[in-house]
């Protein structure tokens, strides 16, 4: 039988923590900008031990072959009917971008393919709780060390370091496992009307598309924290001990 995600684990949250939900791809640089902003923003979010963040799959281009012909230079001039120069001066304010967010882009050397299997590898890591362990190798194998990742090879390789068996991983990725993960994933994010990638949904009610500054994704969260844990006042009926303006209830004092 063909595996899921769903059938080893359950993302199901526990008690009233907060969900988020981060849609991305492997190859998508401001993705990579985009939850690093986003990690700094949960670095100072009050309640962020009761977060539980899920990587959802979103291909940029599921019809890409294991590894796209030339330099992600060439690439990107073709798409956008640009020079390689333009499209090398595009890479390089990207990567003075990503430098600002401590980030290593070495786009000269990216190797661009088809990220269907990094997909899969990443719903995999999930079911041993190193799905975010296993998102930022993959980013940085493409970003900073110029893997090609979409090679079955370097996704067992990456899969070792991780922490997982690279049996388990070659066998995986010689089946169909996951595949229906990566497929609802993106099912979802089309209902949700998702078009482009990163995208940060909270709690099902706030979504928040692309790399934003870190301060409007802490804002959301304590937006959506205070809304889904309201107030509830408890005190007495008589509403004794109390000031209100510059008036107070003082000890002895005949309320009648």
């Amino acid at each position: 039988m063909e595996r899921t995600a769903s059938t080893v684990h359950s993302n199901e949250l526990k008690g009233n923590r907060m969900k988020v939900e981060i849609w991305s791809d492997v190859v998508c640089p401001w993705c990579y900008i985009g939850k690093r902003r986003f990690e700094a923003a949960l670095a100072r979010f009050a309640h962020r031990d009761d977060v539980e963040i899920t990587w959802r799959s979103f291909e940029l281009d599921p019809t890409a072959p294991r590894r796209i012909p030339g330099s992600l230079n060439d690439m990107i001039a073709q798409k956008l009917g640009k020079t390689p120069d333009q499209a090398a001066a595009l890479h390089a304010q990207l990567t003075t971008m990503a430098g600002r967010e401590g980030l290593d882009y070495q786009l000269d050397k990216a190797q661009p393919g088809n990220t269907f299997d990094a997909h899969r590898l990443i719903h995999l890591a999930a079911t041993y709780g190193l799905q975010g362990t296993m998102k930022e190798r993959l980013l940085k194998a493409y970003f900073s060390d110029g893997l090609s990742i979409g090679d079955p090879n370097t996704l067992v390789e990456i899969a070792a370091e991780v922490g997982l068996d690279a049996q388990e991983a070659r066998a995986m990725l010689d089946s169909n496992d996951y595949a229906d993960d990566v497929h609802a994933d993106e099912q979802r994010a089309a209902a949700f009307g998702i078009r482009g990638v990163p995208f940060v949904a909270i709690d099902e009610k706030y979504g928040i598309s692309g790399a934003q500054p870190s301060d409007l994704f802490l804002e959301a969260l304590e937006q959506a924290w205070a809304e889904s844990h309201p107030l509830t006042m408890v005190s007495a009926a008589d509403g004794t001990n109390v000031c209100e303006g510059d008036a107070c209830d003082l000890p002895g004092q005949d309320t009648n």
